[in-house]
């Protein structure tokens, strides 16, 4: 009798303990998918001429976004970065974008870098980027366009990219480096003993990439021990056109590092 009280108390508090653990993470998960790096409001992004600073007004919030102009561009790619840090850290090694002639467009979700407001929800998420991309769009008519993602960005990217596709306005490439492809698919890898209803950004980057017209270009490191290279491999199943290049050596973080991702990136960018 004692035995199965103590049985029963035990089980009580587990429960009580698990239940807790669900509603931090129904509540609170903004701060496990996102890790924003701020910034004072006067610092200066990076010190190139040629890169530029913008305020981005979106309802609730003001939006820090760069873009490296070129005097007659070729073209332009619109970036949508990772999950931590801010744009300081990617406006880095654009060498390689001057030297195919392409500007590059890119912004801190809500709370990075000089972004104002927190992150809500997905859609707010998604209405964010196409504000940014909304204000800088009608630059590059007649010119090139590359939507592009790494890591968080990816499923934005992909997003995007579809939504151009079904208004009539495909990208003439769509980069996903280091994808996922849902972060629903990815939470149940990490943390499988969640329910998946808990999750409140299910980002399916594989359903949109399937609506993606154009190129679709992958990009993983065969050594990414944060999201498996088997997320590319459910991209390219949900969309088989898709050209899958593998940086060999590369983990997560770091694929940008290689020559061989740099010289693929330029042999793409300099063949549209």
């Amino acid at each position: 009798m004692v035995y199965a009280l103590f049985s029963l108390g035990v089980a009580a508090a587990v429960a009580a303990v698990y239940t807790a653990a669900i509603g931090y993470l129904w509540f609170r998960q903004e701060r496990l998918l996102f890790e924003p790096t701020p910034l004072p409001a006067d610092q200066k992004l990076v010190d190139d001429a040629d890169v530029h600073e913008f305020t981005i007004e979106v309802p609730g919030a003001r939006l820090s976004a760069a873009q490296l102009r070129m005097p007659d561009p070729r073209g332009v790619m619109f970036f949508l970065h990772g999950n931590s840090g801010n744009l300081t850290d990617c406006l880095v090694e654009l060498d390689a974008f001057r030297e195919v002639n392409f500007d590059v467009v890119m912004f801190d979700y809500r709370g990075y870098g000089k972004s104002t407001g927190c992150i809500a929800s997905e859609d707010q998420l998604r209405a964010d980027v196409r504000a940014v991309w909304k204000e800088f769009s009608s630059q590059y008519e007649g010119k090139r366009v590359v939507i592009s993602g790494q890591s968080l960005g990816t499923a934005l990217a992909a997003g995007l990219a579809a939504e151009l596709c079904a208004a009539g306005h495909a990208p003439d490439l769509t980069l996903l480096v280091s994808p996922y492809s849902s972060m629903r698919a990815l939470a149940e890898e990490l943390y499988p003993w969640v329910p998946r209803q808990v999750l409140r950004y299910p980002l399916h980057t594989a359903e949109h990439a399937a609506l993606v017209q154009g190129p679709l270009m992958l990009v993983h490191g065969d050594k990414d021990e944060l999201i498996g290279i088997h997320h590319s491999h459910a991209l390219r199943t949900a969309a088989p056109a898709a050209q899958l290049f593998c940086v060999e050596g590369a983990g997560h973080s770091d694929v940008h590092k290689f020559p061989s991702f740099r010289k693929a990136l330029a042999g793409a960018l300099g063949c549209l």
